[in-house]
């Protein structure tokens, strides 16, 4: 479960205050599959954030009585002076599992070869994307966070991925940010949509995509 709890949020910038999330209060359920839809600015990605707990909100709490991911694909965290294998193995010790278990499992699934022994620095941005799905699906997590992306690299590397998320997600919730909403309404039940500092939540994903698109209509 996790739980907002008159959560508020905004920015300022030089013109002006941008308001995020203004006093929401929320409950989404284990296992709920949510889509966050709005448009460019809106603040999907803060409020993933608030949720990663990489971002504080200005008043209120979000309640987590789960494990939760990194947002998938998100490589901004590496240390850049240390291998492939020795951020898996930092990870591995700040979640509390096997070192050497993740150590292999991302190994295999990330397919970087030689390059796993190499710095991150040295990595292009789809192999640090790689990097980090494969911990994301190397640890099992009852919340998933994607933000835009869910697979990366050829092909075969993206049904692969594909694959093994989907089976994450048989037992797992997710938030999930795209602007496809064909890849919301196909990985997605429900939806929540941000339009000037509202968050609107609804139970059906055609009836959020059908609230967003008469935002961005108007």
């Amino acid at each position: 479960m996790i739980e907002f709890r008159r959560v508020s949020k905004h920015y300022l910038t030089q013109t002006s205050r941008k308001v995020v999330l203004d006093d929401l209060t929320l409950t989404l359920p284990a296992g709920s599959k949510v889509g966050l839809l709005g448009r460019n600015g809106a603040g999907k990605s803060t409020l993933l954030g608030m949720i990663a707990g990489t971002v504080r909100p200005d008043a209120g709490s979000i309640r987590r009585e789960a494990s939760i991911s990194w947002p998938l694909g998100f490589g901004g965290s590496f240390h850049g002076e240390l291998t492939g294998v020795q951020n898996v193995r930092f990870v591995a010790r700040i979640y509390g599992i096997d070192t050497d278990a993740l150590v292999a499992y991302v190994q295999e699934f990330a397919e970087l070869g030689d390059f796993f022994d190499m710095p991150v620095r040295a990595y292009s941005s789809g192999m640090k994307a790689r990097l980090a799905f494969g911990m994301s699906m190397g640890i099992h997590f009852d919340w998933y966070l994607v933000d835009e992306i869910t697979a990366v690299g050829d092909s075969a590397f993206r049904k692969k991925s594909l694959s093994v998320f989907k089976h994450r997600l048989q037992d797992a919730g997710l938030l999930m940010v795209s602007h496809s909403v064909n890849t919301i309404r196909n990985s997605c039940t429900s939806g929540l949509v941000l339009e000037k500092g509202r968050a609107v939540y609804f139970d059906d994903v055609d009836a959020a995509i059908a609230a967003h698109e008469a935002n961005m209509a108007a």
